[in-house]
């Protein structure tokens, strides 16, 4: 969906223009045309080679704010999140909206494609929500065999993380035995 902006007589006025597929009643209640659980947006992950000249960047000069930290010694992984200043209250509360830098501890070599890791959503029901992306013709990558999270892929390859809304459902098949598909 694109928004424009029209000049008439009483100056700027928005106006949504919707592509084939996007029903603006639907989008502007945050319902999924093919989905019956509601969905919010909840991060962006971007790789990152050094933490503090990524921090400098994003927090110093363009004036994000950290709001999270994980590390992970098993997986040898820090999470970053970071937070607009006007969404550090949401952010902190909800996880939402934020910018997920992820610094792998093995040093690898990012093309720019590599850099950007995905967008995550967070659903009312993973299961709902997968078997209705599955009943449309999209294949679930990683399904949620753990309840609480799993990835799909767009037409363009971009890969989307969907997460359980609060805690994880209980396991349950089709999903805790159903293997990965592709890559994700």
């Amino acid at each position: 969906m694109e928004r424009q902006r029209e000049k008439g007589d009483s100056g700027a006025k928005e106006r949504h223009i919707c592509h084939s597929g996007c029903d603006p009643d639907i989008v502007g209640n945050r319902k999924l045309a093919t989905m019956g659980s509601l969905m919010k947006f909840l991060h962006t992950m971007v790789r990152i080679r050094d933490v503090d000249q990524s921090l400098d960047f994003y927090c110093n000069k363009l004036g994000l704010q950290e709001v999270r930290r994980f590390d992970s010694k098993a997986g040898r992984f820090t999470l970053i999140f970071l937070a607009a200043p006007e969404d550090v209250a949401r952010a902190t509360e909800e996880r939402a909206p934020l910018l997920e830098l992820t610094y792998n501890w093995e040093p690898e070599d990012y093309d720019e494609g590599r850099h950007f890791g995905h967008l995550a959503f967070e659903v009312d029901d993973i299961y709902e929500t997968c078997q209705s992306l599955m009943n449309a013709g999209v294949t679930i990558n990683r399904p949620p065999r753990d309840g609480r999270m799993a990835f799909i892929r767009s037409p363009d390859n971009i890969s989307i993380e969907l997460l359980q809304k609060g805690e994880a459902q209980p396991k349950a098949e089709p999903w805790s035995s159903m293997a990965n598909t592709g890559h994700w």
